[in-house]
């Protein structure tokens, strides 16, 4: 049993937050330097709770900020003397609601992310308009082998072909149910996300988006099937590409996905 497991009892996690509160310190050790925080980083924790990473990552980070829906947990790490807003982060706007000084340089987010809203964060992130610099996060191990996935694994599809087409997406290590309280039915894993280390060029990236979604929509079905829609709302005509869409969607390779949704880029009419 952890020792410090009595400490977090007390607080009663709340399952509509999807608490489980990481209660070994070595672990929440090896997340923050798993960041590489340099001097000039802002840093932002993503639903803190009891501050398990927080108190390590205050150490590290002149400029530290921490999203947290939890009140009584945003209030306690308030009153030590904690950078805290209280919002769901699915509602923080990461243009408006960071404050003016804890921008500038390179932003990194951080989190022991809760395993219901996991892909809500994921994309939102993805999606943001502010320049990030990269991301760590606890995940549940099965999204995290979904985000790494390669071509032709059952485990390919939109996380892996969007995150991978514009970030350089890696699984750090596992962590056990035993370094929570309560203990999570499923085990964890730590991810590194850092954006702007990929080659690969995309014309635009919302019909990118697009095209991806539009092609796993019916991932057991061939891309003729599964973009027809696509095709169609975008009145282009299948036929006059030269490409094989007998194929499944799990079997392009993400620089093909970028190919060819710059191909079809250059034929719509965007408004």
């Amino acid at each position: 049993m952890l020792s410090n497991k009595s400490k977090y009892e007390k607080y009663k996690p709340k399952k509509r937050f999807g608490q489980n509160f990481l209660v070994d310190d070595n672990i929440a050790r090896k997340i923050v330097k798993s960041l590489d925080i340099v001097e000039h980083d802002t840093v932002i924790e993503i639903g803190p709770g009891q501050g398990a990473l927080t108190k390590h990552l205050i150490a590290e980070a002149k400029r530290f900020l921490a999203v947290e829906i939890d009140i009584k947990a945003a209030e306690e790490l308030k009153n030590k003397g904690y950078n805290v807003i209280i919002k769901d982060f699915l509602q923080f706007d990461l243009e408006e609601d960071i404050p003016q000084e804890f921008r500038g340089g390179e932003i990194k987010f951080i989190g022991n992310i809760p395993y219901n809203i996991t892909s809500g964060i994921l994309f939102k992130l993805l999606d943001s308009k502010v320049k990030i610099k990269s991301c760590v996060m606890m995940i549940q191990k099965e999204v995290a082998e979904r985000l790494v996935a390669k071509v032709n694994t059952k485990q390919y599809g939109i996380l892996a072909v969007q995150f991978q087409a514009i970030a350089n997406v890696k699984q750090l290590f596992n962590v056990l149910p035993t370094a929570f309280f309560p203990k999570p039915d499923v085990v964890s894993s730590v991810i590194r996300i850092t954006f702007g280390d990929n080659e690969i060029k995309i014309s635009n990236i919302s019909v990118f988006k697009e095209f991806v979604r539009s092609a796993f929509s019916k991932r057991r079905k061939t891309l003729k099937n599964s973009l027809k829609d696509f095709f169609e709302k975008y009145e282009l005509n299948i036929n006059d590409y030269q490409f094989d869409f007998t194929r499944r969607a799990e079997s392009l390779t993400i620089k093909e996905f970028a190919d060819f949704s710059n191909i079809l880029t250059d034929k719509i009419k965007l408004s």
